[in-house]
């Protein structure tokens, strides 16, 4: 078992090395580009559609533009927001997280151009439901079924890794260490809040991430703010070091600027998921009449996750200075972080927010694994097994340690990504025409209102 893990940790370096990170940020320089810099133009308006009470009822599609938005911050919204914030700063230094902020910039462009996809190249199942993800418009769309099932079966085989048991064995943990619950508890605590809203479906996850996500990621950002507000002084030293260990390399592992940007990269792009092709299975589900209206909104969810959540996690770490200190755990440096600025209260703090942050990647996550199995596997029945399976699973995760399910998971997750940006790039020209068409028709209602 110890030479398969690391085996399969071999193949997860390479999977999620240079040649994958260079291709995520470039297709999102290049849509980026092509797009002129949409992420900066139309940011105001697309917050304005994403959080307007005014939301689309009448078009083809299951949830809301904002419970779509809120299922697929659910998902991104998790360990990687605390946990992966400090692994970047541990083996990248400050620097890290300016590079974060760089890929974040660029991804929301891909994010944009999947989400545009995704309703685009939209079906509706069997039972009336809306279906859509890189799996149909690579099928559909650029007419290479077979990098569909390939991508469709990366995602439903990952999701009950980076979506499922690696967030309720952060849960559990954290749980046993802050308050003494014992593994199987949490286990079955988990196992009946997640099955009663994965069971129900997208319109009940949808329901429960709308009321969720938006708590969890207030309570976690006004304990960000009061830190810094408590501390406003060392804001600016924490900003100059960022910048500084950007561009010098010092302090890190190798060493190098290369080691500062790849891990900042990697960690950004690992948290907001811009490129890997998850996000716009929620985005098909939303109820809009173009597909441009929701790729605005989508492309929010980069903003919420990278600008503010990773962000507030990664200023709070260099505020504190524990990154200095040798051997530092990625995994409790946040919290420690928080505990040097805040006092005993911060652990406590940080410990309930990953607590709700990986409750509700495990919503998220059940609801992308099942659309990707119910691409493989058209029939109802099999798809309501997914569910029951994946929920199932939790308690195992939450239990045992399975190292070698983690690591594949992590190498299939990253594959993930390879087939969407080819669908990306080879449907950018329809990605370019559907924001005109979309950009004309608010010209048009503007003039009309």
């Amino acid at each position: 078992m110890a030479q398969i893990e690391a085996f399969l940790s071999q193949v997860s370096g390479i999977v999620w090395g240079v040649p994958l990170l260079v291709l995520l940020v470039g297709t999102g320089i290049y849509l980026t580009i092509r797009l002129g810099v949409l992420q900066v133009r139309s940011l105001p308006y697309a917050l304005k559609l994403a959080f307007s009470k005014n939301q689309d009822k009448k078009s083809d599609g299951d949830i809301s533009h904002f419970q779509a938005l809120m299922t697929a911050s659910a998902a991104t919204v998790g360990t990687g927001n605390i946990v992966g914030v400090a692994t970047a700063v541990v083996l990248g230094g400050p620097g890290a997280i300016l590079w974060m902020w760089i890929a974040g910039f660029f991804g929301m462009a891909t994010k944009y151009g999947e989400a545009i996809l995704a309703v685009k190249y939209r079906v509706k199942d069997s039972e009336g439901n809306m279906s859509g993800g890189p799996m149909y418009y690579l099928e559909h769309g650029l007419k290479q079924k077979w990098l569909g099932v390939l991508f469709a079966i990366f995602g439903a085989l990952a999701a009950f890794g980076i979506g499922n048991g690696t967030q309720a064995k952060a849960v559990a943990d954290l749980m046993n260490s802050t308050f003494s619950v014992p593994f199987w508890v949490t286990g079955i605590v988990l196992v009946i809040f997640a099955g009663m809203v994965i069971l129900g479906g997208i319109k009940w996850i949808g329901r429960v991430t709308a009321f969720f996500v938006p708590i969890m990621a207030a309570f976690y950002i006004l304990a960000g703010l009061i830190v810094m507000v408590m501390h406003i002084n060392l804001i600016p030293e924490a900003l100059g070091t960022i910048f500084t260990y950007a561009f010098s390399g010092e302090a890190v592992a190798g060493g190098t600027v290369g080691a500062v940007i790849r891990f900042g990269v990697a960690r950004g792009l690992f948290s907001n998921e811009a490129g890997l092709g998850s996000a716009p299975i929620a985005a098909a589900a939303a109820k809009t009449d173009l597909p441009g209206r929701q790729a605005l909104v989508s492309m929010t969810q980069v903003l919420i996750d990278t600008f503010i959540v990773c962000s507030i996690t990664g200023i709070t770490i260099v505020m504190s200075g524990d990154w200095q200190e040798e051997s530092i755990d990625a995994g409790v440096l946040t919290a420690s972080a928080f505990g040097t600025l805040l006092g005993g209260a911060g652990p406590y703090l940080v410990t309930f927010g990953l607590l709700f942050f990986a409750t509700s990647t495990i919503l998220g996550w059940g609801y992308y694994g099942e659309k990707c199995f119910q691409y493989l596997f058209k029939h109802p029945v099999a798809v309501k097994g997914y569910r029951t399976v994946f929920v199932l699973f939790i308690f195992v995760g939450a239990t045992a340690s399975l190292d070698v399910i983690w690591t594949l998971a992590d190498v299939l997750n990253g594959l993930m990504a390879a087939p969407n940006l080819i669908g990306l790039l080879g449907l950018s020209g329809m990605i370019i025409y559907e924001t005109k068409r979309f950009q004309q028709k608010v010209k048009e209602e503007r003039k009309a209102s």
